[in-house]
């Protein structure tokens, strides 16, 4: 029930996305399996984000993961990363979606070796044998469970989902290191909301190389013009040293 409460915030987005790579909407299940629609998940093989994304392949996608920044927490892009990924995945299989699936929990090396092995390219002869990790034989089941669920909630007993709304924003460049307190002020907002519609952002500033930061719908002019009236010396305040 919470992640289906939670998946009204992505969905839309992940919808639009997935129509212009032109790939099944579905796949929005995926990411419910892989972390609830929780931006922040993180587990315990270093996998971050909506998508979990490991750091070796978020940079691979193009997503920035360093000391300012982890894009696999933003959800527009992580989310463009991740059907990237899996339109390549789709197509190294034929257009085997639940090898696909498994690919992606696993790794398509891993897929290929259990093809090879079992002689066979039918994920479910697959998953009856010894040939993949557990975890994986009963990833591509959840994902299709899901599925089920998402389509028919009444059936399974979810009849009064409060689903949350639905995540829209201005977005704003800033060209140099401003501290959160500071633009988070200068939007209206407290510093929570800020972080809320800016995850990828690690520290207390955005990097000095400037960034696109996200701020309430509607909200982008009145940011800008506040913002401006910050002298420079007040938008950053803090030093970073290194002790020795």
């Amino acid at each position: 029930e919470r992640w289906m409460r939670r998946s009204a915030r992505y969905r839309p987005m992940m919808y639009a996305k997935l129509e212009k790579a032109g790939l099944p909407r579905d796949l929005v299940y995926l990411s419910m399996i892989e972390s609830g629609y929780n931006a922040h998940a993180y587990s315990h093989a270093h996998a971050a984000g909506l998508w979990q994304f490991i750091p070796s392949t978020a940079r691979l996608y193009k997503l920035r993961v360093d000391y300012w920044v982890d894009d696999r927490r933003d959800p527009a892009k992580s989310t463009d990363a991740a059907l990237n990924f899996l339109g390549e995945l789709n197509t190294i299989f034929d257009g085997d979606w639940r090898l696909a699936w498994a690919s992606y929990n696993t790794g398509p090396g891993r897929v290929r070796r259990a093809i090879r092995r079992s002689g066979t390219s039918d994920f479910w002869k697959i998953q009856a044998g010894p040939y993949l990790a557990s975890e994986t034989d009963n990833y591509v089941p959840k994902i299709m469970a899901a599925a089920i669920i998402g389509h028919y909630p009444e059936r399974y007993g979810f009849t009064d989902i409060a689903y949350e709304s639905e995540l829209a924003y201005d977005e704003v460049s800033v060209t140099e290191a401003v501290e959160i307190r500071v633009l988070a002020k200068s939007a209206g907002m407290t510093e929570e909301e800020f972080r809320y519609l800016n995850p990828a952002l690690r520290r207390f500033a955005t990097p000095t190389d400037g960034y696109t930061i996200r701020v309430k719908k509607g909200g982008g002019d009145a940011f800008e013009a506040a913002f401006a009236m910050v002298p420079k010396h007040e938008r950053l305040t803090i030093v970073k040293h290194t002790v020795r």
